[in-house]
């Protein structure tokens, strides 16, 4: 599997109360192309990444409307696997290149998630849960929180462990003008931030989000007097709804198996990889994420962030853009911005956040609390 980046950007993230979803849409989009400097006719697909649309604006038929938005009239189509729809839109795009249908597909992640009162948007990415869990009244935070008990209790993972993943990932933040909260944090704010399911607070959580991300994909390519970035693997799996049916509650089974396809395919092993964006949607997420990689055995990524060994003198950096904690979830476009942030690092154009001799890239993007995964590998080549 070989699938060229020719191009890829992200709005900048936060609150965006004045864009609207076709104005975030248009800016990444134009500034894609721009760099891949290629025609718009030349694009052959669109797919578009996105959880909320229907639920929240009322607009289903989202591949239409942004192929009309963005004058192309081409197949296009939304693709929906909850917070992992952005990093599913790019294995739709991917599988739809390698099989021959297409040779140059558009990816487009967006959300806007802001203009919406707290309880509508709670309700509407609770979507994504089993309809126990919606019986009940849990909400994400919720879920997260019991599976950061279970860990705790297992491994000795302590709520200061947590918050060391929240203060490395807002100081990869403070390097990056586009991240929603760029600035820094201490592991004594997050302490003291309020509890909002325990042991996980306010500082834990990543925040809600407006933002968009786009990449353009073509069949393997050379591409003269510039650094070559392929996605060599692209893997997906899934697992229950639902907490209650699961294995385990100390790990994400669909992202151990989505890792291992996508290192079985790249042969590409955790230790080969220098960078990585993985879905923090809170600091328990990501401190089982480096374990169901395959960064870290069971019990032993909590030690190595706190010590410092994922920030940025470390291997793999984990969430050098900031992650979902810093630079923000828009939901639907969280996986394409991954992609978009490893493609810039393995051009080696990431600016202050550049990590020096980054080569070897991994995304991991994460549905609801683990019902699904993408896991993509990228390489750069001379």
């Amino acid at each position: 599997m070989n699938v060229t980046v020719l191009g890829a950007s992200s709005t900048k993230f936060g609150e965006l109360w004045q864009i609207s979803p076709r104005d975030l849409v248009g800016r990444t989009v134009a500034d894609t192309l721009l760099e891949a400097d290629i025609p718009r006719r030349k694009i052959q697909a669109v797919i578009v990444g996105n959880m909320l649309s229907g639920i929240l604006g009322g607009q289903e038929h989202l591949g239409a409307f942004f192929a009309e938005e963005l004058n192309l009239k081409v197949p296009a189509v939304k693709v929906e696997s909850a917070c992992a729809s952005g990093g599913m839109a790019v294995h739709t795009a991917v599988m739809a290149i390698i099989s021959g249908l297409y040779e140059t597909v558009l990816v487009v992640g967006v959300e806007k998630m802001t203009d919406y009162k707290p309880e509508e948007l709670a309700q509407a990415l609770m979507g994504a849960g089993s309809d126990v869990e919606r019986e009940a009244g849990a909400t994400f935070p919720a879920l997260y929180a019991m599976m950061a008990r279970v860990h705790m209790d297992k491994y000795q993972t302590t709520e200061t462990d947590m918050a060391a993943v929240a203060v490395k990932n807002h100081l990869h933040a403070s390097l990056n003008s586009q991240a929603h909260f760029p600035f820094r944090i201490t592991v004594e704010q997050v302490l003291a931030s309020p509890k909002v399911a325990s042991p996980l607070k306010l500082l834990d959580c990543s925040p809600v989000t407006d933002g968009a991300a786009s990449i353009l994909l073509t069949k393997s390519a050379k591409i003269k007097n510039k650094r070559q970035v392929s996605i060599i693997a692209s893997a997906s799996s899934t697992d229950s709804l639902g907490l209650s049916e699961r294995q385990s509650l100390d790990s994400i089974k669909a992202t151990s198996i989505a890792a291992k396809k996508a290192f079985e395919l790249s042969a590409v092993s955790p230790t080969e990889v220098d960078i990585a964006e993985v879905h923090d949607c809170f600091t328990i997420a990501e401190i089982m994420a480096m374990e169901d990689i395959g960064f870290y055995k069971k019990g032993e990524a909590a030690p190595a962030i706190r010590e410092g060994k994922t920030g940025l003198n470390g291997r793999p950096v984990v969430n050098i853009s900031g992650g979902l904690k810093a630079s923000g979830h828009p939901v639907g476009a969280t996986g394409v911005k991954q992609i978009v942030e490893i493609y810039h690092q393995l051009k080696g154009d990431s600016g202050k956040r550049q990590v020096s001799k980054a080569r070897v890239g991994l995304s991991h993007n994460v549905g609801g609390s683990g019902a699904s995964a993408v896991i993509h590998i990228l390489k750069s080549f001379k």
